[in-house]
């Protein structure tokens, strides 16, 4: 796929990989619908987005997925159609399942599962319409294995991945495609910005996120993997590769390597 002249929505823009894939494909000449809650960080990354032919904001919650077709309404009225659907606004979380409460729990699968579903099935319609479109869905390595303190995270990808491995299947002779990104640890806020058990954010920069690929690393991998039509692309380091390999191939020793110390 030539990303020149197509109509791209990427969501959860405002920052971190959302904000570098922005910018990547502002460079390949689209034209941008950028979302997420934040507005006016939504307003400076457009500024940066030279090489666009054409740059709109247009912010929404992805914890609210009842407005999600009133958003894509927005979209297709200010795009007249959308070639491809980047799917990457989301939370994280930092605390044990037993100290977290069930709202947590709620938020986390209404912003990274449940908005991006209510998103597509929006969408979809006008894609299938013109037998055309593309989801990239922005994952992570926590939807194809769990480690401890991010039940509720894991939970919400590893639904992400089968709604859109589902769906994929389903429409492969629509036109559709669906392109699943795996990324390990980015340098993001991601860590900074994830839930805790009351709710409230973990307000730190983790070693792990730190010593992580660049935003823009991961955004260029994404986008190669989309051009091609790739299934799914794991991105990460060498040791966050072999994780995911390691928790299909040898699940009793991964599970003891990743048990509470």
């Amino acid at each position: 796929m030539n990303f020149r002249g197509k109509s791209v929505w990427v969501t959860g823009a405002s920052s971190g990989i959302g904000e570098a894939l922005a910018r990547g494909l502002a460079q390949r000449g689209c034209r941008l619908i950028l979302s997420s809650r934040r507005e006016t960080e939504l307003r400076r990354v457009a500024g940066l987005c030279s090489g666009a032919q054409d740059v709109t904001v247009l912010a929404i919650d992805l914890s609210r997925p009842e407005t999600m077709r009133d958003a894509a309404e927005q979209a297709l009225t200010i795009a007249g159609h959308i070639d491809v659907l980047v799917h990457n606004g989301g939370i994280s979380q930092r605390s044990y399942a037993r100290d977290t409460a069930f709202e947590v729990d709620d938020l986390l699968m209404r912003t990274n599962y449940l908005g991006p579903v209510a998103l597509t099935k929006a969408i979809l319609p006008a894609m299938l319409a013109r037998r055309n479109g593309h989801f990239v869905v922005v994952s992570s390595i926590l939807g194809k294995l769990a480690i401890p303190s991010r039940s509720g995270y894991c939970a919400s990808k590893h639904a992400l991945h089968g709604f859109f491995n589902a769906l994929r299947a389903e429409l492969w002779l629509e036109g559709i495609q669906v392109t699943l990104a795996v990324p390990g640890f980015v340098r993001t806020n991601i860590s900074i910005n994830a839930l805790t058990g009351d709710g409230t954010a973990l307000g730190k920069m983790e070693p792990d996120t730190a010593a992580g690929i660049s935003p823009e690393s991961c955004a260029e991998r994404i986008l190669a993997a989309a051009a091609r039509g790739d299934r799914e692309i794991v991105i990460g380091r060498l040791k966050e590769q072999a994780a995911v390999y390691m928790s299909r191939l040898t699940p009793r020793l991964f599970a003891r390597l990743v048990r509470k110390r």
